[in-house]
């Protein structure tokens, strides 16, 4: 995956020069990136994050190439002193692909901040990822300092439900364990496409592979790669696959993190109880090597997975979910892209075939959609006037929490005192449209 611009070089001035990265840059890049990602009031560098920057300058990366990262270097002393990556990726909405710019490993020496280092590569690589085709840029990252990039906090990220490791059921003297997992190996690749596809089905969003990815997020990146997860294949008494599972390679402090967790459709979610044992067994042997207690088991499955109504009492800590951060330049080209399942949904509403116009008011400008038996017939901009208010209005990005399902009109309403709706129409329409549904998903890092 490359761009146009393989020559890029821009004078920022003082002695500073902002390029692509070459494979020779690893060595440098891995040791800046592990030292100015770590946590506030940690000495020690982040190992993980010296995996995470060499997985992707190796090569081997299925969507990533070594130039996809941008560097900021000062000629005085050869030293990289700001940097950022762009990872390429394909998301669905409602099962409709399209392509994302996922920008990550933002970093700047602290000596060398508030210069505009980081705008002037986020510039580079906001024309990178059009260039791609890619119609949405996502982002995880710090409360509020994206949002200068033109990025808004619009689709839940994380949370779940966790339980001191003491807690976790034991298998009652005689009784049989019903489900047992075991690593996965390369022979299970087809079992674990086919079950995180059948449970992307629960998510208004996800990230969708294909199998060089899949074989590259089981088996390629480092051990020590921040971003990898540790797969396991949970077999019934008979020793045929029921479901998988994604933990950290390491422990987070004293806590053991899954992140993903599924079951084939059909199998029983009752199992509960042996996916406890096998996270709790699992924690120790971690704890064990890593000469620690484990202490808690966190399930980090976002909100509404099927797991949580099967572990109430056993997983009493709820944790609360964190936001990903979504840009969308373009907003009618990705509602027109999306149309069908807006069109879908609205045939399942209060208003089927409806013919019409919404136009939405961002204030400084907005959109108009027009409806024509059901089927969105134009999505474009428009300009709101003091004549034409439009049917309803959302200050800056908030449409778009609105979009990916991350707040419902009356939430907005409730959190913002100037998005209005204008009556019951417009309100039902939008609550057709976008209705409140959540997203977990695992993306390409």
């Amino acid at each position: 995956m490359t761009s146009a611009d393989t020559s890029l070089r821009i004078n920022l001035g003082n002695g500073l020069i902002l390029r692509r990265s070459t494979a020779a840059d690893a060595d440098a890049l891995a040791d800046f990136n592990k030292m100015v990602h770590r946590d506030s009031g940690v000495v020690e560098p982040d190992e993980g994050i010296a995996a995470w920057t060499r997985d992707l300058l190796c090569g081997d990366h299925p969507t990533f190439a070594v130039n996809d990262f941008t560097l900021v270097e000062d000629t005085a002393t050869g030293r990289i002193v700001s940097s950022l990556a762009l990872i390429s990726q394909t998301w669905t909405y409602d099962g409709i692909p399209f392509g994302v710019g996922r920008p990550e490993l933002v970093g700047t020496a602290p000596e060398y901040r508030r210069r505009g280092l980081v705008r002037a590569q986020f510039d580079v690589i906001h024309r990178w990822s059009a260039e791609r085709g890619e119609l949405v840029q996502a982002i995880t990252g710090i409360p509020y300092y994206y949002r200068q990039f033109g990025y808004e906090m619009a689709m839940a990220l994380g949370g779940g439900r966790a339980a001191a490791a003491a807690l976790m059921p034991r298998l009652k003297e005689g009784e049989v364990e019903p489900c047992r997992g075991r690593p996965a190996v390369a022979a299970d690749e087809p079992f674990v496409m086919a079950v995180y596809r059948e449970a992307a089905q629960r998510s208004r969003v996800t990230c969708v592979r294909d199998e060089t990815q899949w074989r590259y997020e089981l088996l390629g990146k480092r051990a020590l790669n921040v971003n990898r997860l540790e797969w396991s294949i949970f077999e019934d008494t008979a020793g045929e696959p029921v479901g998988v599972a994604g933990c950290s390679p390491m422990l987070w402090g004293t806590t053991l993190g899954v992140q993903a967790l599924e079951l084939w459709p059909g199998a029983s979610w009752l199992v509960a109880p042996s996916i406890l044992r096998w996270a709790r067994t699992t924690g120790e042997a971690k704890a064990a090597a890593e000469t620690k207690t484990l202490e808690k088991v966190y399930f980090s499955l976002g909100a509404g997975h099927p797991f949580y109504k099967v572990t109430r009492d056993r997983l009493p800590e709820e944790r609360p979910s964190y936001a990903w951060y979504l840009r969308v330049p373009d907003l009618p080209a990705f509602v027109r892209r999306i149309a069908p399942a807006l069109e879908r949904r609205l045939a399942r509403s209060v208003a089927p075939g409806h013919t019409g116009e919404l136009k939405l008011s961002f204030f400084r400008d907005g959109l108009r959609l027009v409806f024509d038996a059901g089927r969105i017939a134009v999505v474009e901009q428009w300009t709101p006037s003091h004549d034409d208010g439009g049917a309803a209005g959302f200050p800056g990005l908030t449409f778009l929490q609105l979009l990916f399902g991350y707040r419902s009109v009356e939430e907005l309403q409730a959190a913002f005192p100037d998005c209005w709706v204008a009556g019951d129409e417009p309100r039902a329409l939008l609550e057709a449209l976008f209705p409140k549904q959540s997203s977990n998903f695992w993306p390409v890092a």
